[in-house]
């Protein structure tokens, strides 16, 4: 899924909660903030595909038609979604590089449909917002042009989240390694593939399967880190 996918006009009112509340009746037992709670509940729980408006109306008792007068539907509601986990990520005094990654990280830890939307059309809540300016203070003063810094986060960034999107589903599975393994030693040429043979043992060895999440994320920061620092 990717995010701006819904009313432009009608998302921006909602994530700045521009919109403008019923005049007449009965106040509201509902609210924005809780629907958005309520859908990022089922996401964590069941992933994003459960989110629903009739699974989120269910979780707050609610009718489906009575959510469509807070969140016009889940194009809308999946841009509130991100833009709440962006506003309430911790914010240190002074960021680097490194703390900027480790607390994305922690993010999709805790949110792992977070990491398979896609945000090239990001949705410009006030999440996103103070999440950019304050990870752009890891590159300020570091001898950046403004557009080299953006680009620069973007690569961290896009790092992070690469490598969360991989994470669940590539995780060590010692099973299926033991069961792959007779057929694999039949059919892999170690003279024909040599390096893929003896790379590819040492890895799997070294962690256990075919991927280890962490280590690629270490050592793939450390370089970046070393290539964007002056």
């Amino acid at each position: 899924m990717r995010t701006s996918e819904g009313d432009p006009a009608r998302t921006l009112a909602l994530l700045w909660r521009r919109s403008e509340p019923p005049r007449r009746g009965p106040k509201p037992r509902l609210s924005v903030d809780a629907v958005v709670e309520a859908a990022i509940a089922l996401a964590d729980a069941d992933g994003l595909e459960a989110v629903t408006m009739r699974a989120v109306a269910e979780r707050l008792g609610a009718s489906p038609m009575t959510l469509y007068t807070y969140v016009p539907g889940k194009a809308e509601l999946l841009d509130l979604m991100l833009d709440a986990l962006w506003l309430a990520m911790p914010r240190e005094a002074d960021p680097t590089m490194r703390s900027v990654a480790d607390a994305n990280r922690a993010l999709y830890t805790a949110h792992p449909w977070a990491a398979r939307v896609t945000t090239a059309r990001p949705p410009l809540g006030p999440g996103l917002l103070a999440k950019y300016e304050h990870e752009l203070g890891a590159f300020d003063g570091l001898g950046f042009s403004d557009v080299d810094m953006d680009a620069a986060l973007t690569l961290v960034l896009g790092f992070v989240q690469g490598i969360a999107a991989q994470e669940p589903a590539t995780s060590p599975d010692a099973e299926w390694w033991e069961a792959a393994g007779p057929l694999l030693a039949e059919v892999v040429d170690a003279e024909r593939y040599p390096l893929a043979s003896r790379v590819g043992t040492a890895a799997g060895e070294a962690q256990g399967g075919a991927y280890d999440a962490e280590r690629a994320y270490r050592f793939g920061l450390e370089r970046i880190i070393e290539g964007l620092e002056p």
